[in-house]
């Protein structure tokens, strides 16, 4: 067998290690839309009929609640693509999450509550104060492996409240928790200015939590009890919605969808042809299927990742 000169072994060798660093440039620089949202994938437009839509949820089966708040409605999406009226007379819900029973949890922020509506729409009110004040609004929430209830509390003026200001004795607006089948709120954040958007991760380390105020989000440690320690920055940009997939990039809503991975990078942007982007969530039955509630209209995106609400 003939020997290959050294020089031509030299050769190959660099040319080898030139494209093999070239191919692992391209895959680095591919984008990382490609990595998250199915190929050729782009929002689509379900309806565009509401008012403002908000608070988006997904049961066991991967059907999709969301309210039209305006309108006093909570709307479901169904894995089959069906829009139905779910319930009227909703206490303006805002926004909502299933517990493991399979009861939609509501920031019902008509008078400043907190409600579970069953599947049928009977409504158990579970918090209506804290400490006997009226709260600021509920707005967003989570809920964790154990069936505690994280809320954000932000004071945004309502025009069918007959009230104008917020109760003095709340001193500010926070982040709460409800501990299961409890009935009274702790508070767990008393240095938010305007806490909106909030998502856990499901092994229950971490909770994040958007403040409009300073416009940041920030992460912090779930300790065993439900209270919160160790408030980091995590990311430069705030978010009036939240959800996250199970490689633990959050999405953040605003103006379009932002995706941060979980070390805080931002790694893509879904431009949404409207004002404002409210809130989203995964649902559909393998819940690839972004669901983006933006001011009048709701749009779906497919995806390569799957949600883990």
């Amino acid at each position: 067998m003939k020997m290959m000169p050294a020089k031509i072994k030299l050769t190959c060798f660099i040319s080898i290690v030139f494209f093999s660093f070239v191919n692992y440039v391209s895959a680095q620089n591919a984008g990382p839309d490609t990595a998250i949202i199915a190929p050729g994938a782009k929002p689509v437009l379900v309806d565009s009929s509401f008012s403002f839509t908000e608070g988006p949820a997904v049961d066991k089966a991967g059907n999709i609640f969301f309210t039209d708040q305006p309108n006093d409605k909570i709307w479901e999406y169904d894995i089959n693509g069906k829009l139905s009226v779910f319930m009227d007379k909703t206490g303006r819900s805002n926004g909502m999450y299933f517990d493991a029973k399979g009861n939609l949890i509501s920031c019902a922020d008509e008078h400043d509550q907190l409600w579970s509506i069953d599947p049928k729409g009977k409504v158990t009110v579970l918090v209506k104060d804290y400490h006997g004040h009226l709260l600021n609004g509920p707005n967003d929430l989570w809920i964790d492996a154990h069936g505690g209830i994280y809320i954000t509390d932000p004071y945004f003026q309502r025009d069918y409240w007959t009230r104008k200001n917020p109760d003095p004795a709340l001193n500010g607006e926070k982040v709460y928790y409800l501990p299961h089948n409890k009935k009274e709120l702790i508070l767990v954040d008393s240095t938010t200015k305007k806490p909106n958007g909030i998502v856990g991760t499901t092994d229950g380390k971490y909770l994040y939590v958007a403040d409009m105020g300073p416009w940041k989000t920030y992460r912090y440690i779930i300790n065993a009890d439900g209270t919160l320690s160790d408030k980091q920055l995590f990311a430069n940009e705030a978010s009036d919605g939240m959800t996250i997939d199970e490689r633990g990039n959050l999405y953040f809503t605003n103006n379009g969808v932002s995706v941060y991975n979980p070390q805080g990078k931002k790694i893509a942007h879904i431009n949404i042809p409207e004002k404002w982007t409210a809130n989203i969530c995964f649902g559909g039955k393998d819940r690839k299927l972004l669901f983006i509630t933006a001011s009048k209209s709701i749009y779906t995106l497919q995806m390569q990742v799957k949600g883990v609400e």
